[in-house]
């Protein structure tokens, strides 16, 4: 059994929360999936989670005064399970220096594109309005700004002429779903060192 202990943030459907859980259960996470952390109690994430048996915390923002409120609720929930990873998997929230310095280093987002190209919301819409030939998902750690932490990980998406949007996003989404828990599975194996803005896999020779 693992001692490495995740928390994944999600909004929506839970598809990349899903790859986790199952990536945990076949031992290929090196990591145990502790907690689900998600500001939409109806979202099918959350029932994802129940059937996994997954821990819930479910909040409603607007419940709170601020942002930094719910955030340092979340903190508590998040060291009473000691949690050494947080895993943004689309979570559709900013977070706050509250959050942010306190995992700083242990705080990842995935994003639908190749960045520091197409930052945001849309990132594939904005990708195919451009007119990309190559487009792809970024692991990167949060530090605050609109995806612009310090790159881990990034995995290439072609696009072909008259790809649509749908097209591309489910590219996109098998992407994800291949991406994130190996790179989660770096996190709980010591291999991923951060030194600036660079970041180093040491993966064994």
């Amino acid at each position: 059994m693992t001692n490495y202990r995740i928390a994944v943030f999600a909004s929506g459907t839970g598809s990349n929360f899903q790859s986790l859980v199952d990536a945990a259960r076949n031992g290929a996470l090196n990591a145990s999936v502790e907690l689900l952390v998600c500001d939409k109690p109806a979202a099918q994430v959350v029932q994802r989670a129940q059937d996994a048996g997954v821990d819930c915390h479910l909040f409603t923002p607007k419940a709170y005064a601020s942002r930094e409120a719910y955030e340092a609720e979340i903190i508590e929930v998040l060291e009473s399970k000691q949690i050494d990873l947080v895993v943004l998997a689309g979570y559709m929230r900013l977070l706050t220096s509250v959050m942010v310095e306190r995992y700083a280093g242990r705080l990842i987002n995935i994003h639908p594109s190749l960045l520091p190209a197409f930052t945001g919301k849309d990132a594939i819409g904005q990708a195919l309005e451009y007119g990309v030939k190559v487009t792809g998902v970024t692991v990167h750690f949060v530090d605050g700004g609109m995806d612009t932490g310090p790159i881990i990980a990034q995995h290439p998406v072609p696009v072909q002429p008259g790809d649509t949007a749908e097209k591309i996003s489910k590219a996109i989404h098998a992407a994800e779903q291949q991406l994130y828990p190996e790179v989660v599975s770096w996190f709980a194996q010591g291999l991923v060192q951060l030194n600036g803005r660079h970041v180093t896999i040491n993966k064994p020779v």
